[in-house]
């Protein structure tokens, strides 16, 4: 997110670090301390260099400021970086405030994830920040002359000339998203029940607007090359030519079939463009002229503090004989330096860490690359000799195969070697000598719970207590567990396939086009998802927003209608899951039990 604002220098950091403490004390992480003053007595001035505070388990905040690169003079810059766990990673949100010698104030926000994994996992989706939604509104956020607002705003037909100016304005950075309303929709409905949730990814990224009916007319009329209607929403990248119809191309729209056939995935596809955008467009000029920041290694900065504390009771009891000797000190430090050709006092040593940390991360991240490319190249030979034994020997050594493709996967996710639940002690390097895990399918699901970590791109989020009263009811529990049992191998099978983008399809093609080799799964039993009169049923809809990561929604929860059908008769119980392959790289089980609440249940 990169916006502009009106406010003071001084002011615009004072409320970024007022909401980024009430966060952090939302989130139940210590609150920051205020900035430190200078130790040379200035009082309001804060303290020079980098601070790193720790303020819980793997919560570290960093923070500076100082002049903008180039000129001293021509501005100023303060900086938040603040890193948090997450799954699979660690979440890292920087706060940039710049101002230049000229001109308003530039306010920055930038939030990424960066995996620990293994490369098996594709990047997710980083959700927009709860700080961008609350900074918006308090900043008088604008990007040239529009406001940035975190929700959209309804335009009438009197508003129809400034939106176009707006669109054609060359200052404009940001897209702006028009959304239209059908003809035979409420306008209130739609857009509470419709544009809203669509534009959730937006806020920071993109200014989003509604044409209701009446400006509707007058919006097409007077861009005849890029209109918009029928509930469509379409995407206006800056520089809009009226005139011309090439450009209408550039300006993508999203249909209202699609809108209405998965609106969280066209959520998604609309804030593709605007996250695309927001990466690759150059910075402001003050923006572009702010540091790297680079914080101390933790025994320079308690050498450097404690040098700075010596410094400040030496000068306070014979200030003149320190003054003399510091001027000193630092003449001979500057000498030695230029003619050593080192940069600084500690950038020597603080360059040199952080080439040794680069170089072990380098080594680490070419490990397991290599050990996922192994894991795959074994695949292929498992599957071709499991081809050429024929299918007389499918049902004894297909499990031997999936078992040690699940090992070897979970070995390379992990970047360790993996311990399959009940094969004894930690394996060490050699234990591909071992014998493999002959268990067969699990007969109970508590049996099944425990040997979960068997699936590795497949997670349970969901409440075991559930699936383990499945056991108590007396009917085919057994075989309940045995068909959870084969659809989560199939899963785990698709999600291997998919985040390498080798599926075809989703888990319902995957299976009724099961690759040879592979497990299979009854079709008829894989549902994509639920009906529309369940989905608009919002007691039902609720009961499947089930628990997922915060890198897959920013609520931790997401509507799993697509489920397997586990077991049949009044009680039906059954498997939900969020395929979420194309963005965290892996499929989460929110619900195993019985059948939730529809129209047949009672």
């Amino acid at each position: 997110m990169t916006v502009t604002t009106a406010l003071t220098h001084a002011d615009a950091v004072a409320l970024a670090d007022e909401q980024l403490a009430s966060w952090l004390k939302q989130e139940g992480f210590e609150e920051p301390p205020p900035v430190r003053p200078a130790a040379t007595g200035q009082g309001a001035e804060p303290a020079p260099g980098p601070e790193r505070l720790r303020l819980g388990e793997r919560v570290l905040l960093d923070r500076d400021h100082g002049p903008l690169r180039g000129d001293p003079s021509a501005g100023r810059y303060d900086r938040r970086r603040l890193r948090t766990p997450a799954p699979h990673g660690t979440q890292q949100l920087t706060l940039t405030v710049a101002t230049g010698s000229e001109g308003p104030t530039w306010v920055r926000l930038e939030a990424e994830t960066h995996s620990t994994g293994s490369g098996v996992r594709t990047p997710c989706r980083v959700p927009v920040p709860e700080l961008a939604r609350t900074l918006l509104p308090l900043l008088d956020a604008t990007d040239g002359p529009t406001v940035v607002r975190s929700a959209p705003r309804v335009i009438t037909a009197d508003e129809v000339d400034a939106l176009i100016d707006e669109l054609c304005d060359p200052e404009r950075r940001l897209p702006t998203v028009v959304a239209s309303i059908p003809v035979n929709e409420p306008l209130d409905g739609w857009v509470q029940d419709v544009v809203v949730p669509l534009c959730q990814q937006l806020p920071g990224l993109a200014t989003a607007y509604v044409l209701d009916p009446g400006a509707r007319t007058g919006f097409n009329v007077a861009l005849e090359y890029h209109t918009v209607y029928g509930g469509a929403v379409r995407t206006y990248l800056p520089e809009v030519d009226p005139a011309s119809r090439q450009d209408s191309t550039r300006h993508p729209v999203l249909a209202r079939s699609r809108i209405e056939e998965d609106p969280r995935r066209a959520a998604g596809l609309l804030a593709r463009e605007p996250r695309r955008l927001a990466a690759e467009q150059p910075l402001p000029p003050p923006l572009a002229a702010v540091p790297v920041l680079r914080v101390p290694p933790p025994q320079l900065r308690r050498t450097a503090e404690q040098a700075a504390e010596q410094a400040v009771e030496r000068t306070s009891e014979h200030p003149v004989e320190c003054a003399a000797e510091q001027t000193a000190e630092q003449a001979a430090d500057l000498a030695g330096e230029r003619a050593a050709g080192r940069p600084g006092p500690y950038r020597g040593v603080e360059l040199a860490a952080l080439a040794r940390e680069e170089q072990q991360d380098r080594a680490e991240q070419q490990a397991r690359a290599d050990e996922l490319e192994r894991v795959r190249h074994t695949l292929r030979l498992e599957r071709r000799d499991h081809r050429e034994r024929g299918p007389g020997r499918e049902v004894r050594d297909g499990r031997d195969i999936r078992e040690g493709r699940l090992r070897s996967g979970a070995r390379a996710l992990t970047g360790r070697h993996c311990v399959v639940p009940g094969s004894g002690p930690a394996a060490g390097p050699h234990s591909a000598a071992q014998p493999p895990d002959r268990r067969g399918t699990p007969e109970t699901f508590t049996e099944l719970m425990a040997r979960l970590g068997e699936f590795p791109l497949v997670t349970f989020t969901g409440d075991q207590k559930v699936a383990l009263a499945l056991d108590e009811l007396q009917c085919a529990g057994a075989g309940w567990a045995r068909l959870a049992w084969d659809g989560l191998t199939a899963l785990q099978e698709y999600a291997e396939a998919a985040v390498r983008g080798a599926a075809g399809g989703d888990f319902k093609q995957w299976c009724e086009r099961t690759p040879e080799g592979c497990h299979r799964f009854p079709p008829r039993k894989a549902v994509r998802g639920e009906s529309r009169t369940v989905f608009s049923h919002t007691k039902w809809k609720r009961e499947r927003m089930l628990p997922v990561p915060e890198c897959v929604d920013s609520s931790r929860r997401a509507f799993m209608g697509a489920h397997l059908r586990i077991g049949g008769g009044r009680t039906a119980p059954r498997l939900h899951y969020l395929d979420d392959c194309s963005g965290s790289g892996r499929i989460y089980v929110g619900y195993i039990g019985l059948h939730l609440t529809n129209t047949r249940t009672n």
